[in-house]
């Protein structure tokens, strides 16, 4: 096993460079093969074997995670490598999250209480579909409005997946919100992941936050949402789009839920997304600074921001949810002085963590950090029946209701 391990990671140094070089292509699925082929036949490895078709897929992988439209191999749709290891990605048991009727709906049809129904949003962007989960205490006679939470799924999942996986419809009956959860298309990125590092998908009015601003209003315009309680949230590539979406639509969003993401405008393009992913690159300034001029200048009003991390995240290094701290902080310096405090706990499944807020003079907390001790790259406390969960805990889905719940702007967006 030692002489397996050495001899794919030796190999896979000599391979890099050239796999480097075809990352800055344009997008062409057979060059990159050959690309990849070539430095594995120069390095002297038979390209037939199943040492070096592991080496190949994880490349693939690689640059796929990024944007770049390679396929897997049909024996790889479901494996899927996450903190270094090959892991089986099941799709829940049941179609449905959490038991929840799914239909599709005519364009004009009324959701009903309880219902997980698909829309399709389209603008001068572009179209993307999305799920809708009407809460079952909904009432399109009350005159009460309620909470609206968008939920943005990451590489490879969907939202059937992505719901299922945080158990985010079981709240919002607990709750009372509304969830949307916008779908990424496989022909916008191969690998289904939101395209947080490119130049034209992190501005306003432009690409995908466009797109998902836009399916926000959509939904808040169809029902009865409370404009001063809406708010977003992501996982890996989602929770990167959801800060470039809070950070371009802060008007619109009252607090932003970020798990195992990135900060805001920390890349331009595939090489240094790779490099933002691992916690920047030698020789660049602080992610935090560089991302914070390109925030404030744009958007205005601070954001409420709760971050999850693990610190064996080896996806998307952890470095980066310090980086989204000081990007919050930052933006609040104009603001009243923030106090700050730190709780250390164990979750009932034996995860610890540690929790640093920062709160303003009534209390509320402007900015929670949590810091999963020992977790991956994967929902903390989500459910088995997705992919990506940390079942161990604590829950963040919970964490983050409540988060949002304490906050409350006036105005309306």
């Amino acid at each position: 096993m030692k002489k397996l391990h050495d001899l794919y990671h030796g190999h896979l140094e000599q391979a890099r460079p050239i796999v480097a070089s075809a990352a800055k292509l344009p997008v062409d699925v057979r060059g990159i093969t050959r690309t990849i082929t070539a430095a594995l036949a120069s390095a002297g490895l038979d390209t037939r074997s199943g040492v070096t078709r592991f080496v190949t897929r994880t490349i693939e992988q690689a640059l796929a995670s990024t944007g770049l439209g390679v396929q897997a191999p049909a024996d790889l749709a479901r494996a899927i490598t996450i903190d270094g290891a090959a892991v089986d990605i099941r799709a829940p048991e049941s179609s449905t999250p959490d038991d929840t009727p799914s239909r599709p709906l005519a364009p004009d049809e009324p959701a009903h209480p309880g219902d997980f129904v698909t829309r399709s949003f389209s603008s001068e962007v572009g179209t993307r579909t999305y799920k809708l989960y009407v809460p079952a205490s909904y009432s399109h006679t009350s005159e009460e409005p309620v909470p609206l939470i968008v939920m943005l799924h990451g590489c490879t999942q969907d939202p059937e997946d992505f719901a299922a996986g945080t158990r985010m419809n079981a709240l919002a009956d607990q709750h009372g919100f509304f969830v949307a959860y916008p779908a990424q298309e496989a022909h916008a990125n191969g690998s289904k992941c939101w395209n947080w590092f490119r130049r034209e998908d992190q501005s306003r009015d432009r690409g995908e936050p466009a797109l998902i601003a836009g399916i926000t209003r959509e939904v808040a315009g169809a029902y009865r949402i409370d404009e001063r309680q809406i708010f977003v949230a992501g996982l890996s590539a989602g929770a990167a789009m959801a800060v470039v979406v809070a950070a371009t639509y802060p008007e619109l969003y009252a607090a932003l839920g970020v798990h195992s993401g990135l900060p805001y405008a920390c890349a331009h393009d595939v090489p240094s997304a790779f490099a933002a992913m691992k916690g920047g690159a030698p020789g660049q300034a602080p992610l935090s600074r560089r991302a914070d001029s390109a925030r404030r200048s744009e958007t205005g009003p601070a954001i409420p921001t709760i971050i999850f991390h693990g610190d064996r995240d080896v996806t998307v290094s952890a470095s980066n949810a310090d980086a989204i701290v000081e990007q919050a902080r930052v933006a609040n310096s104009d603001g009243p002085a923030l106090t700050s405090t730190v709780h250390r706990g164990t979750s009932p499944n034996g995860r610890a963590y540690t929790r640093a807020t920062l709160s303003d003079g009534t209390r509320r907390p402007v900015i929670e950090h949590w810091i999963l001790h020992g977790a991956g790259h994967a929902w903390s406390g989500g459910s088995p029946g997705g992919s990506f969960t940390d079942p161990t805990g604590p829950d963040a889905s919970a964490e983050m209701v409540r988060f949002f719940y304490s906050q409350h702007r006036a105005g309306s967006a």
